[in-house]
């Protein structure tokens, strides 16, 4: 009998030690959080989280499938505006070093923001208004012969240098606010059509701003036609009509980049959800749809999921998140982290985006610079730069949340949707040992998302909406983990 137990003890113990070392072998959870009482602001959990090989733990289940992959990831980031980089230079070389490294720099304590959108020429958040080929009342200059990047050789274009020393890859989107105001049916930086007669020419200043700010080391990847096409309140601003920015790109734009032997992007639109009418018109002509890399959205209006319709009209074209401003009061006790990083990463990449690209990098405490008469007075910074004091907003929590973890090249890949199916295995009351299978949708599942980056890491983004503690687990290769998550919290898990 003692020998009895005694194999029976020493069979049970190697039973519990390979379970043991098998878990031990199972992937650790790193995990970054941020609380809607601030008591952490995107930091590291101290410890790690386990996979388990057995289902433990309360809680709805978001299964990870990366063997399902969707859109690729160029980056996430911010507009460096006119107004941005005016502040930047205005610090002491040292300190905006520091910022600009904190901000771009990829390695273990920085955020690593990989994607930014320059203005062409200047946007509504710079001092004043110019453009690169500003010329007396009565005068034109239809060859460019006095084209000049000028305001920006002193701030954007220095601030760029020193971003691209820290991040080499980073991508670049230019997009303009307006044409030079003689090119213009009104005369004047707000609002007003592009002369017909002007079309080539304007076509050629797009091209000339390309070719220009790659001289100055600064390499363009993608442009927009027209920030907001359909807006004229601006200052400054120019609306487009889509016959007419049909024929632009179509006879113009197109092949003016094509001669130039430009690889430069063209993203249409760059206007919000509530009118994909506008950009899936313009892809239906097949001579604009060669020329074109795909749309670009805002979300000032409309339903982001308009964006996954745009998806399902042209799979062939990409999708990219061009604008969105994000603020909060700074005196705030709370931040919702959690509404701003479901709508901005969570629902955006979820919709085919392969970017996100918020607005304002920088502003000061009183939300300056901005233009008069049209200009963003509440459009405050990712960080708001006082002198040489930085102090960092919601936008740059939402944008870290990704940007640190979700490289170029990452891929989004499956994980459960709110109100998908999945299988819940519970064992027969009546039987035991007999597993029942049901099918369950997941009405409760936490807004998430999920990528695996070019290294093979998995990131999920989880977002807790709700007003109470939510417990979940995650599955992956059929491993669990169990994972707690504060009310409005968002938590990005990495293994």
């Amino acid at each position: 009998m003692k020998n009895i137990i005694a194999t029976f003890a020493w069979a049970l113990f190697l039973w519990f030690s390979s379970l043991i070392w098998a878990e031990s072998s199972l992937p650790q959870i790193e995990s970054w959080i941020t609380k809607a009482d601030r008591s952490a602001l995107f930091e590291k959990l101290p410890g790690q989280e386990p996979f388990r090989i057995e289902n433990r733990g309360r809680g709805t289940t978001i299964v990870v499938d990366d063997r399902q992959a969707f859109q690729p990831i160029d980056g996430f980031g911010f507009a460096l505006t006119g107004g941005s980089a005016e502040l930047l230079m205005k610090m002491s070389p040292e300190k905006r070093a520091a910022v600009l490294r904190e901000l771009f720099a990829v390695d273990a304590e920085n955020i690593g923001v990989s994607y930014i959108r320059l203005s062409i020429g200047a946007s509504d958040l710079n001092s004043f208004v110019f453009s690169y080929n500003d010329l007396p009342e009565g005068e034109t200059d239809y060859q460019l012969a006095k084209f000049d990047l000028g305001q920006d050789y002193h701030d954007v274009i220095p601030v760029m240098k020193e971003i691209l020393q820290i991040n080499p890859t980073i991508k670049i989107l230019g997009s303009p606010w307006s044409a030079p105001a003689w090119m213009k049916t009104n005369n004047l930086v707000r609002g007003g059509f592009l002369k017909e007669e002007c079309y080539s020419t304007f076509a050629l200043y797009l091209v000339k701003y390309v070719q220009h700010m790659s001289r100055a080391g600064v390499p363009i990847d993608a442009i927009t036609v027209q920030n907001e096409p359909l807006n004229s309140k601006n200052t400054p601003s120019m609306p487009w009509f889509v016959d007419q920015q049909a024929k632009f790109i179509r006879d113009h734009l197109g092949p003016a980049l094509a001669e130039a032997g430009l690889k430069t992007k063209i993203i249409l639109f760059d206007h919000n959800c509530d009118r994909i009418d506008y950009p899936l018109a313009l892809l239906n002509d097949p001579k604009i749809s060669a020329f074109v890399d795909g749309s670009g959205f805002h979300h000032y209006g409309g339903d982001i999921g308009a964006m996954s319709i745009v998806h399902l009209a042209r799979p062939d074209k990409n999708l990219y998140f061009t604008e969105q401003m994000v603020v909060e009061d700074p005196s705030s006790q709370v931040i919702d982290i959690a509404a701003q990083v479901k709508r901005m990463i969570i629902d955006v990449t979820r919709s085919w985006s392969r970017n996100v690209i918020l607005w304002n990098l920088a502003a000061d405490p009183l939300n300056d610079p901005h233009t008069d008469n049209g200009g963003c007075s509440m459009c405050q910074g990712a960080v708001t730069i006082d002198g040489d004091l930085v102090s960092r907003n919601i936008a740059y929590y939402v944008i870290a949340h990704a940007s640190k973890f979700v490289r170029p090249g990452s891929v989004r890949i499956f994980s459960t949707n709110t109100g998908e199916n999945s299988v819940s295995l519970t064992e027969d009351e009546e039987r035991p040992g007999l597993i029942r299978a049901t099918v369950i949708e997941n009405s409760s599942v936490l807004p998430n998302v999920a990528f695996k980056t070019a290294d093979g890491k998995i990131v999920l983004i989880v977002a807790n909406t709700t007003w109470s503690t939510r417990s979940f687990k995650i599955q992956h290769n059929g491993h669990w983990a169990s994972i707690r998550l504060d009310p409005g919290a968002i938590g990005t898990f990495v293994w």
